[in-house]
């Protein structure tokens, strides 16, 4: 079981850091209330997966 919380732990990680590339390299390109959007959208999914990380380390 402790592998496979690392497991979900590492694509938590990796699910919030390629979100972030994301914003970041579309925040360049799209309008600023485009981008203002997606980067609250983002926000509230980080937050989300950081609950879901942390109600799987309470197990």
């Amino acid at each position: 079981m402790a592998d496979e919380k690392n497991e979900i732990d590492k694509l938590i990680d990796n699910m919030i850091a390629s979100g972030d590339e994301l914003v970041d390299n579309l925040k360049t390109v799209l309008p600023n209330s485009l981008s203002e959007s997606m980067v609250m959208f983002h926000e509230s999914n980080v937050a989300n997966l950081k609950k879901i990380k942390e109600f799987l380390n309470q197990q």
